[in-house]
């Protein structure tokens, strides 16, 4: 993966999902609307107006969570094996509305009772499978899991559209507005 100070921050973003949570992390840009970016916005130019920042000390950083992002990445044929076979539990992120018009059977809707009981009482190394829509949301869940020492979260690689497709095309596949 190739990436120049030029790419705009909307195809930044489709390449790399987690890298606003990476220029976030090193350098607070992009988690409010005071350090935000727009879509079409070049690196280069977010750099450049959030303290000169080096363009390539960025593309190093980024690079650098993107291969880690992808080793948390699993794809749904391998997910849904792991739910089979070793157990592994399904959260799902999505909205309830979402949720209640398609899910994965045997996934659990992950709000805030449900996420309270989770971090107050499974063990940190449960096998957790994160699910989305479409696997972009899915890397920030597994990362706040992560950094809360769950050491077994894996993100579903296109979410719940991808195992439409590749496990389940029972299942409906949506968009949201």
């Amino acid at each position: 993966m190739t990436i120049s100070p030029q790419i705009t921050m909307r195809e930044l973003l489709k390449q790399c999902p987690g890298a606003q949570r990476t220029l976030f992390r090193h350098y607070h840009i992009g988690g409010c609307a005071s350090c935000g970016f727009q879509p079409e916005e070049t690196l280069e130019g977010v750099c450049a107006r959030n303290d000169g920042i080096d363009p390539q000390e960025a593309i190093a950083r980024i690079q650098e969570s993107h291969e880690a992002d992808e080793k948390v990445f699993i794809n749904p044929i391998d997910a849904a094996e792991a739910v089979k076979n070793a157990g592994a539990r399904l959260l799902d992120i999505r909205t309830r509305e979402e949720f209640e018009a398609v899910h994965i059977p045997g996934s659990q809707l992950m709000g805030q009772d449900f996420l309270q009981e989770v971090m107050g009482t499974w063990a940190k190394d449960t096998a957790i499978i994160i699910v989305d829509h479409t696997g972009l949301r899915s890397l920030d869940a597994a990362a706040y899991f992560a950094g809360h020492s769950f050491t077994n979260i894996r993100a579903l690689r296109g979410g719940i559209d991808a195992w439409s497709c590749e496990v389940d095309t029972s299942l409906p596949r949506y968009t949201t507005e």
